[in-house]
């Protein structure tokens, strides 16, 4: 039986050994924007368990660009060196390594999700919490009682864009297969996107084409950063869920253009204009709730897309891709739960590749299946 969960795909000149993914998600426990050994253990277990593509979280590009004091940065150049191991052990585990480039904006100098997901409090600050100034489109704060940001000049925009460029350039040389540039969830660049946060009267404001403008001229910049092999995502929201806001066919316009400055994947995730930080937590939500914005970028504009939120089965996924829904399936805090999701869904589609799996495991699991297969038992869950 072949799957096309399991098809290798090929994006520049890198292959992925199948479509797996595990996205971005933020863990909120770096040092001063250092990884700890806590990401290495965390990172390297998703490409032991069989991911094809392994995302390193949210990385801010500058130090007041992280959403909390405990978030992952590659503003310093010493960032590389804690970076790198993660890159290495992903790769000698089989899978490719992608870093996503941040910017918090309004939603910056923040509390970790544990702690509330929300403002920074006095309690924060006496345990040891920096708060800083952040930057937005506008003068616009993301919800009562949040820091207010201050409306970014034409030079804090071009310190933005170097600020993305030299993160994609430190990532690569941290070992990272390619880079994606976070444009959702109601961060820096999303902000510029949605009149929800954007109420500029000059060129990057009002109109659809204006909002566009800024996002589009980071697009470009880290492309011409990149050799022309290393391949380019961007993690875009779909629609905001609000009336008034970002909308499925704004995406359209957008996925056109970022593909014309040779953006290879749009990450179709959706909302992070609301409250409950970059979650859609008060949605109601179903599986694949969002895929259909992955399948209508691919169809209407030709771009490669990435289907995440709420994809929990093997049969799911397989489904999405075998429906030409999306070229990749992102699995996120399904792989949380279960770090060897890939394999596991492998084994419930009747493809299991023991070599594929870690040789200190595999050779244990072949014998091990083998002597279930003679008892008659019940395939691996």
């Amino acid at each position: 039986m072949s799957t096309k969960l399991f098809e290798p795909l090929t994006i520049r000149g890198v292959t992925l050994p199948n479509r797996v993914v595990i996205p971005p998600m933020c863990m909120y426990c770096a040092e001063e924007g250092h990884a700890t050994a806590f990401h290495r253990t965390h990172y390297g277990k998703f490409a032991f368990g069989g991911a094809g593509l392994v995302f390193v979280e949210a990385t801010g590009v500058t130090r007041a660009g992280r959403i909390t004091n405990g978030c992952l940065g590659i503003y310093d150049e010493d960032h590389i060196d804690s970076l790198a191991p993660i890159a290495q052990q992903i790769g000698e585990m089989g899978a490719k390594s992608c870093l996503q480039l941040a910017h918090a904006g309004r939603k910056a100098s923040t509390q970790r999700a544990w702690q509330g997901n929300g403002p920074l409090t006095q309690e924060n600050i006496d345990a040891g919490d920096e708060r800083w100034t952040v930057i937005a489109p506008s003068a616009v704060p993301f919800s009562e009682g949040w820091e207010m940001p201050r409306a970014m000049t034409r030079a804090d925009m071009d310190e933005v864009i170097e600020a993305f460029v030299t993160g994609a350039e430190r990532a690569l040389a941290a070992g990272f297969d390619m880079v994606e540039i976070h444009m959702a969830h109601g961060y820096l660049l999303q902000s510029f996107l949605t009149p929800l946060a954007n109420q500029r009267t000059d060129e990057y404001g009002g109109s659809l084409e204006n909002r566009i403008r800024f996002p589009l001229e980071v697009a470009l910049a880290v492309r011409a950063a990149l050799p022309e092999d290393v391949p380019l995502f961007a993690r875009i929201s779909a629609t905001d869920w609000i009336e008034g806001g970002w909308e499925p066919e704004d995406s359209v316009v957008l996925a056109r253009l970022l593909k014309r400055a040779g953006v290879d994947v749009v990450d179709c995730s959706s909302g992070g204009n609301m409250l409950h930080g970059a979650t859609n937590a008060s949605l109601q939500r179903g599986p694949a709730y969002q895929a259909h914005f992955a399948k209508m970028l691919r169809e209407e504009v030709g771009v490669m897309t990435q289907a995440v939120g709420l994809i929990r089965t093997p049969e799911l996924a397989e489904q999405l891709l075998q429906d030409g829904t999306a070229d990749l399936i992102a699995i996120g805090r399904q792989a949380l739960f279960d770090p060897f999701w890939a394999h596991h869904a492998a084994e419930r589609l009747g493809v299991t590749n023991w070599d594929a799996w870690p040789p200190q495991y595999g050779w244990w699991l072949s014998k091990w299946k083998r002597g279930l297969a003679s008892m008659d038992e019940a395939p691996l869950d």
